[in-house]
């Protein structure tokens, strides 16, 4: 089911798991001008979902934000044969049955003004019991001034089960929205990461949507600036 978040701006949100632990998981769906839908870490698409989808426009491109978000994307590619897949850089390699149409940083692929991007350089993450490459594309819907993350940072609280909230107590991402200390472990090119965070804080976002954890509706940006501080140990990120 889609829940409307601003002006040509909506989400659709399932329970999904992380080694055992519930932390759901977060579509976004971007309207675009002449009606054509964007849609951005897919979910499984139901039919109440698919047919909202197509009450609002055609869908044209189903992007895959990172190397580990693509469970559902030949789903969304039987369900809208003639979108658009695009996919970050190793994306094929990991998943060779995927039919990839454009590839983010290699091939041609413009929104603006409607929609930006930018990959997150040197964000690894932590995945028992491995270091691994995350190659996250990082969006910003300049007309809701919405920054859109899928696991470069986190914000669960409360509302979730009591294990996951005492999982991200421990891993540091309970009740702040910042990455977890899994990240901070893992990444190893810290000046890449600061000059990828310095360039998304210079994006005049006032709300973040992430695939796991609470949707940030105000101050969004001092947040993640100051869970960027704690994260890389740095003075200041925001100018």
């Amino acid at each position: 089911m889609l829940k409307p978040i601003d002006r040509n701006l909506w989400v659709a949100e399932q329970p999904q798991e992380f080694f055992g632990l519930p932390v759901g998981t977060r579509m976004t769906v971007i309207l675009l001008a002449g009606g054509r839908l964007l849609l951005i870490s897919p979910i499984k698409i139901d039919q109440q979902t698919k047919t909202q989808l197509d009450s609002i426009g055609e869908v044209e491109f189903i992007i895959a934000p990172n190397l580990f978000h693509h469970l559902y994307l030949a789903n969304c590619q039987k369900l809208y044969p003639q979108a658009t897949l695009i996919a970050p850089p190793g994306l094929a390699t990991k998943q060779p049955n995927l039919a990839i149409d454009k590839i983010f940083c290699q091939d041609e692929i413009n929104f603006e003004p409607e929609l930006e991007y930018l990959l997150f350089e040197g964000f690894q993450g932590f995945i028992p019991p491995k270091i691994v490459t995350v190659n996250e594309i990082v969006f910003f819907h300049p007309v809701s001034k919405t920054l859109i993350l899928t696991d470069t940072a986190f914000n669960f609280d409360r509302n979730f089960p009591l294990i996951t909230q005492l999982a991200t107590r421990i891993i540091g991402c309970y009740g702040n929205l910042r990455p977890s200390f899994l990240e901070k472990i893992a990444i190893q090119d810290k000046q890449k990461v600061t000059h990828s965070i310095q360039k998304i804080l210079a994006w005049d976002f006032q709300r973040v949507i992430m695939a796991h954890g609470n949707i940030v509706e105000t101050k969004a940006k001092e947040q993640l600036n100051a869970g960027y501080q704690w994260f890389l140990g740095k003075d200041e990120l925001l100018n």
